[in-house]
């Protein structure tokens, strides 16, 4: 036990005066901070440091890479906006992205280090030999333009494989970031401007931006079933899930597009069927779901009849809205032998004037059989890599990815060339690696 001090001793009267000093320096403790004789408060230096710490770590994350190599693959036509962008200034901005996201990715990895992976190896080789190809196009400038864009594509992707197999996704939520931003500029466009918004034949396009419709549409269904998918693992919230399904599910409706309902639809069948015996949630919905479309094809067939027709006649949706006179005619075109095995090098996807919308024939045109062989080895490679990892949300995740790029190659172009398509196979491809193990120090 500890004895008490009488106050009229000696120890006493040293004690009171100890108590003394401590309660006037309690009290002039404020002062002496506010005059920054205490450190408590950090100096103007360290305020800095605190503010420039967070934009630090910004430029240390892939997020701006990938804002970067989206903004330099979104889509420019000549479709009319809120306030007219001119061509030069749309290919300055999308065109300079590239050099932007090689900056930030040198940012973000200053030491260059990158993991060896066959998918972004074919993905080299198949844009080396469209360079060595391109330079003997006809359209030589344009043709080696964009195989030298394919070449510093795939070499900033290589700089982000660090970021591969973590357990936080951070590029399919660098992909959702920029998706969600999009499709909120669409929206927003649609309510300021809805003359211009649907301008094209009445389906929903950029008004801020000028997104052409498909382009809408790809990324509304890309950017639904990726949140689907994340809620039936659990790892988005409710809310945020239900906000993300209606904006993103009225661009997909306001867009009009099939082949981007039909390949989210197959997608998602193929994410939630790898997940059906693992999650009841998944099991729940399927079974709400199956019930919601016997009512919907009872009550409102004509209707959705009505919309998939899009007013085409018989004849035009056969043809798949002209897409098949394209196609009989690449299928007849007569070339030398080397063509026909690695192409005439990169073209915008057209012949003569005319859209080819199919990957496989377009890539058979610019890149022949060399870029078919690897367009299918990439697939098969991340279907095998997808059929052999546990299963789990990963999983789910890289088969709704591949599958909607391999559903949409039919009639859509980009598995060949810098698109988003090649951003979500590496999405993918990211989700499948394994992760780093860091040994002890």
């Amino acid at each position: 036990m500890t004895a008490e001090l009488a106050p009229g001793t000696a120890a006493g009267v040293g004690a009171e005066r100890e108590a003394s000093a401590v309660v006037t320096s309690q009290r002039n403790a404020p002062l002496r901070r506010r005059s920054g004789r205490i450190g408590t408060i950090p100096s103007r230096a360290n305020r800095v440091f605190t503010v420039r710490a967070p934009a630090m770590a910004l430029l240390r994350s892939p997020l701006p890479v990938w804002m970067a190599l989206f903004t330099n693959v979104l889509a420019f036509s000549g479709l009319p906006t809120l306030l007219p962008i001119p061509t030069t200034v749309g290919q300055l901005v999308t065109q300079g992205a590239l050099i932007l996201a090689f900056l930030f990715a040198l940012l973000a990895n200053p030491r260059g280090v990158i993991r060896p992976n066959l998918f972004l190896i074919l993905l080299s080789l198949l844009a080396v030999v469209a360079l060595m190809v391109s330079i003997h196009n006809q359209f030589m400038l344009g043709s080696t333009f964009r195989a030298c864009r394919l070449i510093g594509f795939v070499s900033i992707l290589w700089l982000l494989t660090p970021w591969w197999g973590r357990a936080d996704f951070p590029l399919l939520r660098a992909h959702i970031t920029c998706l969600r931003i999009v499709i909120c500029t669409v929206l927003i466009g649609a309510v300021l401007a809805p003359g211009a918004a649907f301008s094209y034949e009445g389906r929903l396009s950029g008004a801020l931006w000028p997104i052409p419709p498909t382009q809408v549409a790809h990324y509304a269904a890309v950017l639904l079933g990726c949140t689907v998918v994340l809620w039936f693992g659990g790892a988005v919230r409710g809310r945020t899930a239900l906000l993300t399904l209606i904006g993103s599910g009225a661009a997909l409706v306001g867009a009009h597009t099939r082949t981007a309902l039909v390949a989210m639809v197959v997608s998602l069948v193929v994410a939630g069927a790898s997940m059906f015996v693992g999650h009841a949630r998944v099991r729940r919905t399927t079974a709400f779901l199956v019930i919601l479309g016997v009512v919907a094809a009872t009550f409102f067939a004509p209707l959705i009849v009505t919309w998939l027709w899009r007013g085409q006649s018989l004849e035009e949706a056969t043809q798949l809205t002209g897409r098949t006179k394209v196609w009989t005619e690449i299928l007849g075109l007569q070339r030398p032998w080397l063509e026909h095995l690695f192409g005439s090098g990169l073209s915008n996807k057209s012949f003569n004037g005319l859209p080819i919308d199919s990957n496989w024939l377009a890539v058979y045109l610019d890149q022949g059989w060399f870029g078919l062989a690897i367009d299918v080895a990439l697939l098969l490679i991340l279907i095998g890599l997808a059929v052999t990892h546990q299963r789990g949300l990963r999983r789910a995740l890289a088969l709704f990815l591949v599958s909607y790029c391999l559903a949409a190659s039919i009639t859509e172009t980009g598995l060949g060339d810098a698109s988003p398509y090649l951003l979500e196979l590496t999405v993918a491809a990211s989700l499948l690696a394994a992760p780093i193990l860091r040994g002890r120090r």
